[in-house]
């Protein structure tokens, strides 16, 4: 590539120059917040009761193969047996949809589309998860039945 636009005397482009350290700025300013907040560690505590009531819905619903991850990012898994431990991708979509109509939105992922993937902000808390667990525990039972 071939320029002909001159860069000034400093041989550097100016406006990047700023556009790069009002982002580093921006950056820095957000990681104080997180730290000075403890967000990474309500994300692990809240995250350790999430993934505490997943598993006991576990226990509960015989679709639901595994549940897994670390701090607030958390995965659900659908199968049709768990001894087969055979994908399940109708329920998942299913409860993605309902939670949908609900407001809560969740993704499902996985190479069979049976993993709903749980990313909420760090900022969410105890009374979200038991808002959340409400009604998704409502729209596995609602997908089982179907």
């Amino acid at each position: 590539v071939v320029s002909t636009q001159s860069t000034g005397s400093s041989g550097i482009n100016a406006e990047y120059g700023k556009q790069w350290y009002q982002r580093r700025v921006r950056g820095l300013a957000v990681l104080d917040v997180i730290e000075e907040e403890g967000l990474v560690e309500h994300a692990r505590t809240t995250g350790d009761v999430f993934l505490r009531e997943l598993q006991l819905l576990k226990e509960k619903h015989e679709s639901i193969g595994d549940v897994r991850g670390f701090g607030l990012f958390l995965g659900i898994e659908f199968v049709k047996s768990r001894v087969t431990r055979d994908p399940d991708e109708r329920t998942a979509v299913a409860v993605k949809a309902e939670m949908y109509q609900n407001r809560i939105i969740v993704s499902t992922e996985g190479r069979h589309n049976n993993i709903i993937k749980l990313k909420p902000p760090m900022t969410f808390d105890k009374e979200n998860v038991a808002h959340f667990i409400k009604h998704f525990d409502r729209a596995v039972s609602n997908a089982a039945g179907q």
